[in-house]
C-alpha cells in the first residue's frame, strides 16, 4: 500500500540530459574504455585506423591474427604495411625446442602480401637442421623485400651450420641483391663465403653500418677486405681473429672511410696446440685509432694459456677484454703495461697466485678503466683496496665473488665492504655464490 503511495517524480529534462551524456562519453574513448556498461554497447569496428593499428602493435602475433577476425575494418588494419615492417620468423620442430613456432599458413600470407613490406628481419631457429633449412627457404622466397635488418639467430647449437654452403648461399644472395638497402647484418655460425659477401657488396656498399659474422668458417681475410674497401660506411663490425689482418685495419682508416666505432674480435681455440695465431702490428692498431679516436676494440678470448704469447707483447688500443678461460699472472701483467685505452676488464679464472701486482699495475696504467670482473682468482684484500684505492669513483661497475678476497692482517671481509665503499663513494659488497 505504501509503495503504491509513492510518488515517482520524472523530470521532463532527464532524458535529454541523459542522451547528451552518453553521446558525449561515447565520442571520448577514453570514457568508453573507463565504462564496462558502455564497452558492451560501443561498436568497435568504428574505432579510428591509427587506434586499432596501435592496439595491434602492442599483441602477439597470434593474438594480432586472432583480433584480425573481429570484423573486417580490423582486419584492413591487420594487413597495414606498417605492421609488417618487423618481424621475427621462428621455426623449430615441436618434439625438439621449447620454441612456439609460426605456423606456416602465416608464413605463405606474409611471402604473398607482406614481403614488400617488411624491413626489419630475424629468424630464430632452434638445433635443429629442418628449421635452419626451412629459414633458407624463406630467404629464397623474399624476391621482392626491401629489408634493412637482416638477423639469423640460433637458439642452441649453430644450426645454420648444418645446411649445405650451397643451399645457404643461394638463399642469402636472394636478399643481398634484392634489398638494395641492408644497414644491419648479423649473420654468426653461418656458412656465408666470400662470393656471398661480394654480392652483398656489390648490392648494398651504400647502406651497409653494421655488420657482425663471428664463426664463419668459410669466410677468409680476403673477404672481409673487400667489405671494409668498398663499404665505407661500416661503423660496427664483428669478426673472428683468424681474418683479422693488417690490411683489414688499414682499409678501415682510410680517408673515405667513416669513424669506426665498434669491432668485436673472437679470439677461440677448441683444440689446444692446433691454432696459430698471427700478430698485427702496432702500426695497424694506430693507425685504426688515428682514423677512429672513440672506436670501442672488443676482444673475447677463449684460449689455453699457452696460446696466448703472442697477444699484448705491443702496445694494443683494446678497450673491452674478456676471458672465458684461465688466463696467467703474466700475460695480466702485459696489459697492465700495453693495454692503456682499456675501459673494462673481465677475468673468468687464473689460478691460485694472488693477483695483487697485477691489478695495481692496471689501475696505474689503465686511466680509463671502469669496469671490472673477477671470477675464480685470488686478490688479497689489502691488495684489492689498494686497486680500487687507485681507481676511486670511476669505478662504475666491480663485480668480484667472495671467494676471490684473501683476509689478511689489514682487512677482515667485513671490514673490507666498508672501505671500498669509501673509496667508491656508494655502498659495495662483493658478489655471493648461489647456494642451490
Amino acid at each position: 500500500m505504501k509503495r503504491a503511495g509513492q510518488r515517482v517524480v520524472v523530470g521532463t529534462e532527464a532524458p535529454h540530459t541523459s542522451q547528451t551524456s552518453k553521446k558525449q562519453k561515447t565520442s571520448s574513448y577514453a570514457s568508453v574504455f573507463g565504462d564496462s556498461a558502455l564497452c558492451t554497447s560501443m561498436d568497435w569496428g568504428s574505432l579510428p585506423h591509427h587506434v586499432i593499428l596501435r592496439v595491434f602493435q602492442f599483441l602477439t602475433l597470434v593474438d594480432r591474427a586472432r583480433a584480425s577476425s573481429v570484423c573486417r575494418r580490423w582486419n584492413e588494419v591487420f594487413h597495414i604495411p606498417d605492421l609488417w615492417r618487423r618481424f621475427e620468423f621462428e621455426l623449430s620442430q615441436p618434439a625438439t625446442s621449447y620454441l612456439k613456432s609460426t605456423h606456416p599458413d602465416l608464413i605463405q600470407q606474409i611471402i604473398k602480401r607482406h614481403a614488400d613490406h617488411l624491413q626489419y628481419v630475424s629468424f630464430k631457429v632452434d638445433s635443429s637442421t629442418e628449421s635452419a633449412e626451412a629459414a633458407c627457404d624463406i630467404l629464397s622466397q623474399l624476391v621482392n623485400c626491401s629489408i634493412k635488418t637482416l638477423g639469423l639467430i640460433s637458439t642452441a647449437k649453430p644450426s645454420f651450420m648444418n645446411v649445405s654452403k650451397a643451399h645457404f648461399a643461394s638463399a642469402l644472395t636472394v636478399v643481398f641483391v634484392n634489398s638494395k638497402s641492408l644497414s644491419s647484418i648479423k649473420i654468426d655460425d653461418t656458412p656465408v663465403d666470400d662470393p656471398s659477401l661480394k654480392v652483398l657488396v656489390a648490392n648494398n656498399s651504400d647502406t651497409l653500418k653494421l655488420l657482425k659474422m663471428s664463426s664463419c668458417p668459410h669466410v677468409s681475410p680476403a673477404g672481409i677486405l673487400c667489405v671494409a674497401d668498398q663499404c665505407h660506411g661500416l661503423k660496427e663490425l664483428a669478426l673472428n681473429y683468424y681474418i683479422l689482418s693488417d690490411e683489414l685495419l688499414l682499409a678501415l682508416s682510410s680517408e673515405k672511410h667513416v669513424d669506426l666505432e665498434h669491432l668485436r674480435i673472437d679470439v677461440v681455440s677448441e683444440n689446444p696446440g692446433q691454432v696459430e695465431f698471427h700478430t698485427i702490428k702496432k702500426q695497424s692498431w694506430d693507425a685504426l685509432v688515428k682514423h677512429s679516436p672513440k672506436v670501442n676494440i672488443v676482444m673475447y678470448f677463449f684460449l689455453y694459456e699457452d696460446e696466448f704469447d703472442v697477444f699484448f707483447r705491443e702496445e694494443t688500443p683494446v678497450t673491452h677484454l674478456y676471458f672465458g678461460r684461465a688466463v696467467s699472472k703474466a700475460l695480466l701483467g702485459r696489459i697492465g703495461i700495453n693495454c692503456p685505452r682499456l675501459i673494462e676488464l673481465v677475468v673468468c679464472a687464473n689460478g691460485l697466485q694472488p693477483l695483487d701486482a697485477e691489478l695495481i699495475q692496471i689501475a696505474q696504467r689503465c686511466k680509463n678503466l671502469t669496469a671490472m670482473g673477477l671470477g675464480e682468482c685470488e686478490v688479497t684484500c689489502r691488495g684489492f683496496v689498494e686497486f680500487v684505492k687507485m681507481c676511486g669513483g670511476r669505478l662504475t661497475q666491480l663485480s668480484i665473488m667472495e671467494e676471490v678476497l684473501i683476509p689478511d692482517s689489514d682487512y677482515s671481509l667485513d671490514r673490507l665492504h666498508l672501505e671500498v665503499s669509501k673509496h667508491l663513494g656508494r655502498m659495495w659488497f662483493p658478489d655471493m655464490m648461489p647456494t642451490w
